[in-house]
């Protein structure tokens, strides 16, 4: 057990200087190249930080363990919202976006029911699969369109930022922290996915606790070093972009890859606090910033269902 300790407490010292350089590279960026702070991340720091949950639900899929695969997409989900927003907000309160409460999320909600709906006969089916990878597609140049044709309509946006980096060395850090949160985030896995097993935790719980935190781990990174930095879009645009990914890229690739059989806790239970929590985001950003106190009260909702899965999983043990 001593070695997966030793690979997680690296893996997280890696992980937090990655982090940093990583907001820093994405945040020039956008300043240099006169790109909106959200679309950066939604989809650079969105997607790029869900890498680790891509790489784990396909493989997981490969190796016919469906519990992984979806448990992994739709915990990451939940740790996104409860754990990486309520830990963000705690630290340093978030403002929000209009277009994140009229448009992102909204979207995020409806493609939580369709996969409610696809899980519903317990297999998302390769057909279903191609059509999450399709209509992810169509959502991302639809949200990228949208915000670059707005963005060349303000003039504004950028006329009082600090000179950024240049564009080699910004594109430079973004890789370079980009490569290194991925490893970092994937030895933090391993190492804690080793312990699980030698203490017999099962597939699905294993995917849903474990992984699922562990493979957030480079966005909870990425949320606090940018709402530290006062990159509030890139934050929270982290999150929904990622939860996006994971519902539509991560399950559909995994998907198409092999048909998922879906447990029925996963519908039940998973879905259900998944789209709960995306809901209640809804509610929170309705304001000018997701404060503290919701912060704690989005926290509070991930112990106590990280608890009730343990809980559950040590009644199944016993």
């Amino acid at each position: 057990m001593l070695l997966p300790l030793l690979a997680i407490i690296i893996g997280f010292i890696i992980l937090v200087f990655s982090a940093d350089k990583f907001i820093d590279g994405s945040a020039s960026i956008a300043k240099i190249m006169g790109i909106p702070s959200l679309i950066i991340g939604m989809l650079i720091v969105g997607f790029g930080t869900s890498a680790p949950e891509m790489m784990v639900s396909v493989m997981a899929a490969l190796n016919n363990s469906a519990g992984i695969a979806l448990g992994n997409a739709y915990g990451s989900n939940i740790t996104n919202i409860a754990l990486i927003l309520g830990v963000t907000a705690i630290i340093y309160p978030i403002a929000t976006a209009p277009k994140i409460i009229k448009r992102d999320l909204p979207i995020l909600i409806i493609s939580i029911l369709l996969s409610a709906y696809m899980a519903y006969n317990g297999i998302i089916s390769r057909l279903e699969s191609w059509i999450l990878l399709a209509l992810f597609v169509l959502v991302m140049l639809f949200i990228v369109i949208f915000d670059i044709k707005q963005h060349k309509e303000s003039n504004e946006f950028y006329q009082h930022e600090p000179p950024p980096k240049s564009l080699p060395l910004a594109i430079f850090w973004l890789i370079t922290g980009l490569v290194l949160l991925v490893a970092s985030a994937k030895l933090l896995v391993w190492g804690a996915v080793e312990i699980a097993h030698q203490l017999g935790v099962s597939d699905l719980i294993i995917g849903l606790t474990v992984v699922a935190v562990g493979t957030s781990l480079p966005e909870l990174a990425a949320s606090i070093i940018a709402a530290k930095k006062g990159e509030d879009d890139i934050a929270l645009g982290n999150v929904v972009g990622s939860n996006l990914f994971n519902i539509m890229c991560v399950v559909g690739l995994a998907g198409v890859v092999r048909p998922i059989a879906v447990l029925p806790e996963v519908l039940y239970r998973d879905i259900v606090v998944m789209l709960f929590l995306t809901v209640l985001l809804l509610v929170f950003c309705g304001g000018k910033k997701i404060n503290r106190i919701q912060g704690v009260i989005l926290l509070t909702c991930f112990i106590a269902y990280t608890a009730f899965l343990a809980y559950g999983a040590f009644f199944q043990a016993a």
